[in-house]
């Protein structure tokens, strides 16, 4: 069977693998109840684009009734709060909390990714990215909070002077201009106005970027589930509406006001630390943040490879790719095609997603070397039949159940009958065709990751889509579907899976012996050839 890809250390850490299992129970009491399909977690980036368009709609309609100035900032949050509290104190409310939430999306979205292991190798660049939209998120929850030009806003503006005063950018201290009354000109909220409208586009910039990498990113989230959350902030805005705490007043300090420990977790500590240690605190996490993808130095599987003598530039691979990893590029070699596949290496994380859709794909093909369009390395196609015909060996009795598991999901693990590949996508429905068709087998299981949660996001539904005769490559008709089972289940559901498949077997053992031997002569040559798909036959020895 072949070793999960990827630096085995992970595999120890105490540290990922608590965190794992803590955000899988959540995740499972999310399946309960909202059902795999909207579950929170499996659209988490979603949300934060989707969180992100509430608030710069909200953002729209308070500005229109905001007034920039000293005295006129306070006055006019209030006279939208309250003076119009049934369009703009609700408005300001769902402003507060969306944005809270986005913080709340943002941090379960890197705990998570840090957790599944989807950081390192080729996803390191979303991983930097994500970075700065850490910074630009609070820089411009920061800012708002200075408009309301209450209390809190006075107590969050001295504070956050004296840490850039700190910095050698400023040539004078800002942080007196908030220490004595008429110290402030208007020009000044004009100043905060402009940099809490750039900062958000700055940060929308960013996030666009930060899924250049990604094949079909998910920047929209079921309309059910976006429906519940608009629902639930209007529940909350009523129930809780944000308020001021008062006008600010230059010439006291504010006390015992109230903070969002969403946006403002760190400003007690400048009373409790020197407002060194608080940028030291800063810098290093998020420099523990950038170097994160390379500590420890990750071991990469080899990228997948093209073979232009079975490739005709279907571009199956390039539409399945969750990485956009594989592009077509103008034929080289002289043959009858106008294009041909070309893999980034650098984009690649060897999950052999590509493999899998290749219509070359096939292991009825009777040659000495079985060879495909697009291949890994490190478990090319002749490899992947090799095994399965091996695991099939060992299989006996009345529940001979052959397993494609995996690595990252419940059915990984060296048991007997099971077949360990980087994702299940890579499996061709041939090779499913192939082993209940020659009788290696009496039933086959593909387990892969949960369906909230697949390590290579497209896994688990490209396979699906593939067997539900919806994509390219089809299972074929005549493979008996009582004879397949689907098991998606994350590592820490073991007990599932095992109970899932003990019922596949037994429901296996209850079906008529099949009708074909290992022994038996093959079908039509022709039949057998392009068993699982519609293969040209100028690719097909």
């Amino acid at each position: 069977m072949m070793a999960p890809t990827g630096d085995p250390s992970k595999r120890n850490s105490r540290a990922r693998s608590a965190l794992r299992a803590t955000i899988e129970y959540l995740e499972r009491g999310a399946d309960r109840v909202f059902g795999p399909n909207l579950n929170p977690f499996a659209h988490l980036g979603a949300l934060g684009f989707f969180l992100f368009w509430i608030v710069a709609v909200s953002g729209i309609y308070l500005f229109i009734f905001f007034d920039t100035g000293v005295v006129d900032a306070y006055d006019s949050v209030e006279a939208i709060t309250h003076a119009q509290w049934f369009a703009g104190g609700v408005m300001r409310s769902f402003h507060r909390y969306a944005s809270d939430l986005m913080v709340v999306v943002l941090v379960v979205h890197v705990a998570r990714e840090f957790a599944l292991d989807r950081y390192r190798g080729a996803r390191w660049f979303s991983w930097i990215t994500g970075v700065p939209i850490i910074w630009m998120l609070y820089a411009s929850g920061i800012t708002g909070y200075w408009l309301v030009w209450d209390k809190l806003a006075q107590y969050v503006a001295i504070v956050s002077s004296e840490l850039l005063d700190w910095l050698p950018i400023f040539g004078e201290p800002i942080a007196r201009n908030f220490l004595a009354p008429g110290s402030l000109s208007d020009r000044f909220f004009t100043l905060l106005v402009f940099m809490h409208i750039a900062i958000p586009l700055i940060l929308l910039f960013i996030m666009w970027v930060h899924i250049l990498r990604i094949s079909r990113p998910k920047v929209n989230p079921p309309r059910a589930l976006a429906i519940i959350v608009l629902l639930g902030l209007v529940v909350v805005s009523l129930w809780k509406p944000a308020l001021s705490q008062g006008p600010a007043d230059l010439s006291k300090v504010p006390n015992g006001v109230g903070l969002d420990w969403f946006y403002l977790p760190l400003y007690p500590l400048v009373d409790l630390w020197s407002r060194g240690a608080v940028w030291a605190l800063l810098g290093g996490f998020t420099l523990m943040l950038i170097i994160l993808p390379w500590l420890p130095p990750f071991r990469r599987a080899r990228p997948a490879v093209v073979d232009l003598a079975y490739c005709n530039g279907c571009a199956r691979c390039v539409e399945d790719c969750p990485y956009e990893a594989v592009r077509l590029v103008p034929r080289t070699d002289g043959r009858p095609f106008d294009q041909q596949v070309q893999v980034n290496a650098s984009l690649c994380v060897s999950c052999g997603v590509c493999v899998g859709a290749c219509p070359s794909s096939t292991p009825f093909r009777r040659t000495t070397d079985l060879k495909t369009g697009i291949d890994l390395p490190d478990l090319p196609l002749q490899t992947l039949r090799e095994r399965t015909e091996e695991a099939a060996a060992g299989l006996s009795g009345q529940e001979r159940v052959l397993i494609f598991a995996c690595a990252h999901g419940a059915g990984s693990g060296r048991r007997q009958g099971t077949v360990e590949v980087p994702c299940v996508a890579m499996v061709p429905p041939s090779l499913i065709d192939y082993a209940i068709s020659r009788n290696l087998a009496d039933g086959v299981v593909v387990a892969g990751c949960a369906e909230r949660a697949c390590y290579n996001r497209l896994g688990v539904a490209w396979s699906e889509q593939r067997f539900a005769r919806q994509r390219n490559p089809y299972l074929r008709a005549r493979v008996p579907r009582e004879r397949l089972a689907t098991i998606w289940a994350s590592p820490t559901e073991k007990g599932r899976f095992a109970h899932e498949l003990a019922a596949f077997a037994s429901a296996v053992a209850s079906l008529p012996p099949s009708q074909r031997s290992p022994e038996a002569p093959p079908e039509d040559a022709a039949v057998e050839a392009t068993a699982a798909d519609d293969t040209p036959e100028e690719l097909v020895p």
